[in-house]
């Protein structure tokens, strides 16, 4: 009700009506969902745009190229989760989150609107990449914002299922991008998704932007940082304080966030143009499996998130990393030795319940490890370098060691690489955070 909006919650924090909580989650929610479908567009696209940007007699050396372009995407978000996260931990959560899908929309736009290379040539790829280092800036503060702006509305028994809804939304908008190629895909013909149709889905991105914007205008500050600000705790130098203060979470959550970053990518974005290209399936099929997948991974995420804060979150990180570790390798052989639509269905869905289960709790893992006055800024930047060094390259890598050894297996050496490093880490440093007070 109402009436308990001045009430005190369990750790002292100002406990927002229900109304109040509910209508700020969906909102960030909505916001995040169109971050995300604007940012994995061009992954689901990168063949098309390999060919448009990057034309090599070789496919894929054009798609390499594309990859490379993706992945360099990534490179930014680091530099966005330190811009914008020290500019959340000191002007509010809302503040930043505003900013962050007004640069998505206007890059996004951007990448909807470039001549190609036929059409000015060198210029048409640089074009590209500072789109796409405008994307991977706004998406660097999007994570970090997006997860303490949840965790911190929540209640403390709740705040696995309620930071939950962070990636379930991140990954609904990978399913709406996915289904949206797919679509297109399907209803026009290859030379006309070359010639104009690719550029729809940039299009619906961009102007989906200003509906996140307004939604994202009308919701109030968490009530964890309106107490920050109330008792004048507001940190000036949150970068510095979070490296020398807090290095050591910093260096366990970027630890944990790798196997949280590489399997996603690797089964979302690598999956549908490995299907393409090295198991003869047509690129509509690939990407209609794939959204099949992200249909199951946003169901399980809140799920996850709820067992989360009834048996805490190590369980949940071992399961997954353990899970990534032993499946990879026999489902890449499955679906090598049994190509088709129903292989690359089963093979992904596997994957997406390990994925879930660590997706589903990593933000209120992260916003557990650190303090209101650094959280935006130390979570941003663990997370964002995991994903960087490990999650945005994780296409290119996979695509580079396949051509370089032969072997289309050769991607699960990454991918359990990434697996053991986070179990390592989850079990010699991680401490359980699920059931303590979030400062």
């Amino acid at each position: 009700m109402a009436s308990v909006a001045n009430h005190q919650a369990t750790y002292g924090t100002p406990t927002p009506s229900k109304a109040t909580r509910n209508r700020a989650i969906v909102a960030c929610s909505i916001g995040n969902f169109f971050e995300l479908f604007d940012f994995v567009l061009y992954g689901f696209l990168a063949a098309i745009i390999g060919k448009l940007f990057f034309p090599a007699h070789d496919p894929m050396t054009s798609l390499l190229s594309s990859l490379a372009i993706y992945g360099v995407g990534f490179l930014m978000r680091p530099v966005g989760a330190v811009v914008i996260g020290a500019y959340g931990d000191r002007h509010g959560r809302k503040a930043a989150l505003v900013l962050t899908i007004g640069i998505m929309a206007v890059s996004t736009l951007g990448v909807g609107l470039l001549p190609t290379y036929d059409t000015i040539g060198r210029f048409a790829p640089l074009l590209l990449l500072l789109c796409r280092l405008g994307q991977g800036f706004s998406t660097g503060g999007e994570w970090g914002g997006s997860a303490a702006f949840m965790v911190e509305y929540a209640p403390p028994h709740k705040r696995g299922l309620i930071g939950s809804w962070q990636q379930s939304s991140a990954t609904a908008g990978v399913l709406a991008g996915s289904l949206t190629a797919a679509v297109l895909s399907t209803v026009l013909d290859a030379e006309t998704m070359l010639s104009w149709g690719w550029r729809v889905p940039f299009f619906i991105g961009a102007i989906s932007g200003p509906v996140g914007f307004y939604l994202r205008i009308k919701i109030d500050e968490t009530p964890v940082f309106e107490e920050v600000v109330a008792t004048k705790g507001v940190e000036r130098h949150p970068l510095s304080a979070a490296l020398t203060e807090h290095w050591r979470n910093l260096l366990i959550a970027f630890g944990i966030a790798i196997t949280a970053t590489v399997p996603f990518y690797m089964t979302f974005i690598f999956m549908p143009n490995f299907a393409t290209q090295r198991l003869s399936l047509s690129y509509s099929t690939a990407l209609f499996a794939t959204s099949i997948c992200s249909v199951l991974a946003t169901v399980l995420m809140p799920v996850m998130g709820t067992i989360s804060d009834r048996i805490g979150r190590k369980p949940m990180v071992l399961g997954s990393t353990i899970g990534a570790l032993l499946t990879s390798y026999p489902l890449f052989v499955y679906i090598t030795n049994h190509p088709g639509f129903q292989s690359l269905v089963i093979a992904q869905c596997i994957s997406v319940v390990f994925i879930s289960m660590f997706s589903g709790p990593l933000p209120s893992i992260l916003c557990e490890m650190f303090p209101t006055k650094v959280r935006y800024t130390a979570l941003s930047i663990s997370y964002g370098f995991a994903v960087m060094i490990f999650g945005g390259f994780a296409p290119f890598v996979a695509t580079y060691l396949i051509n370089l050894t032969g072997n289309p297996i050769s991607p699960t050496y990454y991918v359990t690489s990434a697996a053991l490093v986070s179990t390592l880490v989850a079990i010699f440093f991680y401490k359980e955070t699920a059931h303590k007070e979030l400062r």
